[in-house]
C-alpha cells in the first residue's frame, strides 16, 4: 500500500488525515509540521504521495511544492486547502501540484484522490 508523508501544521488536521488514511490501509511514513520540514522529510523519507497543506509557517505548501518538485520531478503532492483558496488553489496546479483535498476532510473523497494519485 502507498506510503504518504503528511504536511500540515495543525495537529488535528495531521491526526484525523493520518486516522481517516491508516484506516484505509495506507502507510503513514512521516509528518511534518511546515514546508521545509515537510520538502527535508520527503528527501529522507521518499513516500509515495505526500498530502501539502496551503497555510503553513517557514515554507507554505506552494514554496515546498515547488521545492519538491524541482528536485524531484515525479513527485506527488495533494495539495488540502480550506475553503476559500481559489488563487492558491491554481497557483499549486501551476506548479504541479497531482490533486486537491479540502478541509474538512471527507473519508470517501480522500481515499478516492489518494486512489487516484497513487494510480
Amino acid at each position: 500500500m502507498a506510503k504518504i508523508l503528511i504536511v500540515d501544521d495543525s495537529r488535528t488536521s495531521r491526526k484525523i488525515l493520518k486516522g481517516i488514511l491508516e484506516g484505509e490501509g495506507y502507510e503513514i511514513v512521516g509528518e511534518a509540521t511546515n514546508g521545509q520540514e515537510g520538502y527535508e522529510k520527503y528527501i529522507e523519507l521518499k513516500p509515495d504521495v505526500v498530502t501539502m497543506d496551503i497555510t503553513m509557517p517557514v515554507l507554505d505548501g506552494i514554496e515546498a511544492l515547488k521545492k519538491i518538485k524541482s528536485d524531484h520531478p515525479d513527485a506527488k503532492v495533494v495539495m488540502v486547502t480550506a475553503a476559500g483558496q481559489k488563487t492558491k488553489m491554481v497557483e499549486a496546479v501551476q506548479n504541479g501540484a497531482s490533486e486537491f483535498v479540502s478541509k474538512p476532510f471527507e473519508p470517501e473523497q480522500l481515499k478516492m484522490i489518494i486512489d487516484k494519485v497513487v494510480g
